[in-house]
């Protein structure tokens, strides 16, 4: 009856929570399906951290609507339309072909990136925590502000398709695991270890769709060709 009651309270954020792992499963499939899938775990959480006074993740899903739109539309579109080789070339280090368009491929964080991204995720941090400690009740602005700066951060690098999102998630994960747990939102911190063990499998499936030398490839080995070449070897020897 206990569990009854808990599920019958707290079935809104059991919803979110199930739909934010299946949003997690389309990320690491890298299928443009995450994208109204993070809408609908957005608006949900939406409620849920109002209630829970997390003023900051509250506002982050409000984030997370519009780069969901954005990241669907990035996704499905791509960066830039097809036109001139000239016009295009230097606009192609983190697309492919695609029919009409071009899609967006894995690249890894270049230097120049992830110097920005840091100083933008301080710089949000700052006024997060700004903004919580003197205009909100909130009981943990500066973990609040630390994890929804970071998971501003880390969205965008989806968006983009930047593999190295995928570390950045880990550390929030963790981190939002044990903020939620001292908020009693129990269901999502379930949902939060989750992702960052999904976490983990999004950078080994990711680490495959990576361009030339930055993928690792297993690729089975013959035993039949491996025959054939140690007696072309010998041919070339005699």
């Amino acid at each position: 009856m206990h569990i009854t009651n808990w599920i019958q309270d707290n079935y809104i954020e059991i919803f979110g929570a199930l739909t934010g792992i299946i949003y997690v499963f389309l990320e690491i499939r890298q299928n443009v399906w995450l994208w109204p899938v993070g809408i609908i775990t957005s608006s949900v959480y939406i409620w849920v951290f109002f209630n829970g006074k997390l003023y900051a993740d509250m506002s982050l899903q409000a984030y997370y609507l519009f780069i969901s739109i954005l990241g669907w539309y990035w996704w499905v579109r791509g960066s830039v339309k097809m036109g001139s080789a000239a016009e295009n070339f230097s606009r192609r280090e983190n697309i492919e072909p695609g029919g009409s368009s071009e899609k967006l491929r894995v690249t890894r964080l270049n230097i120049r990136t992830g110097i920005i991204l840091f100083v933008v995720s301080i710089v949000l941090w700052f006024v997060l925590w700004a903004v919580l400690k003197s205009f909100t009740d909130s009981p943990v602005p500066a973990w609040d502000s630390s994890v929804t700066s970071l998971s501003i951060v880390a969205t965008w690098m989806l968006a983009r398709k930047i593999y190295e999102h995928w570390y950045l998630w880990v550390l929030v994960n963790l981190s939002a695991a044990a903020l939620f747990f001292s908020r009693n939102l129990y269901p999502t911190v379930i949902l939060y270890i989750v992702y960052c063990i999904m976490s983990f499998a999004g950078l080994i499936e990711w680490r495959k769709s990576l361009p030339g030398k930055h993928r690792l490839d297993f690729v089975p080995v013959d035993k039949d060709s491996l025959v054939i070449t140690e007696k072309q070897k010998e041919r070339s020897i005699s």
